[in-house]
């Protein structure tokens, strides 16, 4: 090892997270709007679809801005998708904050939409193309990171918000509303985005795609002094042509239901990922706690310490899942998550009237709250980030991109799905709306157990055929 190797990886690494800071952004302005609910609610006097919808809209956006991403990316290069992704967080963040109306908040939420989806596509393709193969596995876990680390900073800022204020509908600076100024908040991480994006040297991969090897050269000199360049770029114009070819002739189409079978794994794994209900808790635990008899400081404080337990958990993800395998991790999760979720149906069927409003009794409260954590943990260190790893694998080269593309498309949609859908669900029954969120888990874990391979320990070309025996991994150990 040369004695340039620990700086090379340093700036390595240093690159990977400011690249991260688009997932932070992701996290940040997908659940910001968690501690805004009720005040938005009682704001322009909403019914509980509208108040769905309204949550629910930055995901329209968000498909069409991951639908988007790559064109810009590969017309314009990374760097610039970046800009563009700042530029709608910046905008999204004023637009939302002075909001007349909510169809005006509406339109808002989707220019958010849009940058949430780019920087779902941009930051994770930026850092895969910076690294250095031995470490392209540990950086690339850091978009997972900086997602729940910016949906904490978000529903601690809430909470600082509201408190400071003493309700979220209660003005605070300028007269504006605390909810107000939770939106507005995200106006700072998009310029720290914008501004670090523009020091960010561009990636070696569209350098390559536009032919310009010697920009290459000068990137590999200052990050990777001890890879061999000429291999490095050869690999690289191999990868963009079996992309091409794989846009061209790599047809998804297939017996079944009209698509190949594999696709439809990616699809189902990706709707069961959202069909659990896990942005029910990132969008609407505020709304939750307070339903049942929480004081509002107290559901804010609550959903800070959430995201915590989320970011700690996905750590205990990216220690495991190269060690224990992706398998194991996902049965381990379905069941973790139907026990939890089958347990909050049952605490919220205990809930009793007091004073007109409805609270849980006795220890049916703390019940609740440790279930909903565990639900959390066990998502956090399985579903969220492992449904990524695996998504990444199972495909075949000649059409990975596509695949991808429609599998995350059909995760936005299930999430839009699942959070139009709360409020209106919750208002009918928590009971009910738990249950079911429960028995998707349940389905979940029988369709692991049937389905899914195991690919730990495969190379990508094995990986990525078609549903191999379980256990063939570890006879290739």
């Amino acid at each position: 090892m040369t004695e340039t190797t620990p700086k090379t990886n340093l700036k390595v690494i240093a690159l990977a997270v400011a690249g991260a800071v688009g997932g932070f952004l992701f996290g940040f302005d997908s659940s910001v709007v968690n501690g805004a609910v009720d005040a938005v609610q009682g704001q322009f006097d909403l019914s509980s679809s509208l108040t769905g919808f309204a949550v629910a809209s930055a995901l329209l956006g968000c498909a069409v801005g991951a639908y988007g991403a790559g064109r810009i990316a590969d017309r314009w290069g990374r760097i610039p998708a970046m800009l563009v992704g700042a530029v709608l967080f910046f905008a999204s963040a004023l637009g939302t904050g002075f909001a007349f109306g909510v169809w005006d908040l509406v339109f808002w939420r989707l220019i958010g939409g849009l940058g949430i989806g780019i920087a779902s596509v941009i930051a994770p393709a930026y850092i895969a193309e910076i690294s250095p193969r031995h470490m392209r596995g540990r950086l690339a876990s850091l978009q997972q990171l900086a997602i729940t680390i910016g949906i904490f900073a978000a529903l601690l800022s809430d909470a600082l918000f509201a408190n400071g204020a003493g309700g979220a509908a209660e003005p605070f600076w300028f007269g504006l509303e605390a909810w107000r100024w939770m939106f507005l908040a995200g106006a700072l991480p998009a310029v720290v985005y914008g501004l670090i994006a523009l020091k960010l040297p561009e990636s070696p991969r569209f350098l390559v795609l536009k032919g310009r090897d010697d920009d290459v050269r000068g990137i590999f000199a200052r990050l990777w002094p001890g890879d061999d360049v000429e291999r490095a770029i050869r690999d690289m114009r191999d990868a963009i042509e079996a992309d091409q070819q794989g846009s061209k002739k790599g047809a998804l189409s297939g017996d079944r239901f009209g698509l190949k079978p594999i696709v439809w794994v990616g699809i189902i794994l990706s709707i069961f990922q959202q069909f659990v209900g896990i942005n029910v808790i990132f969008y609407y635990s505020t709304t939750l706690w307070k339903s049942v008899g929480f004081e509002e400081s107290d559901s804010f404080t609550i959903s800070v310490i959430t995201s915590v337990t989320n970011i700690a958990v996905t750590f205990v993800a990216i220690a495991l899942v190269d060690r224990v395998g992706r398998r194991p991790i996902l049965l381990f999760g379905s069941a973790g998550m139907a026990l939890s979720l089958a347990t909050m149906s049952v605490a919220f069927s205990q809930a009793v009237q007091v004073d007109g409003e409805p609270s849980l009794p006795g220890a049916w409260g703390p019940i609740a709250l440790v279930a909903a954590n565990v639900f959390v943990v066990s998502f956090g260190a399985s579903w969220g980030p492992v449904v990524w790893v695996l998504l990444g694998e199972i495909f075949p080269t000649r059409i990975r991109a596509r695949a991808l593309g429609v599998a995350a498309a059909a995760q936005w949609i299930a999430n839009f799905a699942i959070t139009v859908s709360f409020p209106p669900l919750a208002a009918f029954s928590l009971v009910f709306t738990y249950g079911m969120y429960a028995a998707f888990a349940l389905l979940s874990f029988f369709f692991v157990l049937r389905v899914i391979p195991e690919t730990n320990g495969m190379s990508l070309e094995e990986a990525n055929t078609l549903l191999p025996p379980k256990g063939s991994a570890k006879k290739r150990a």
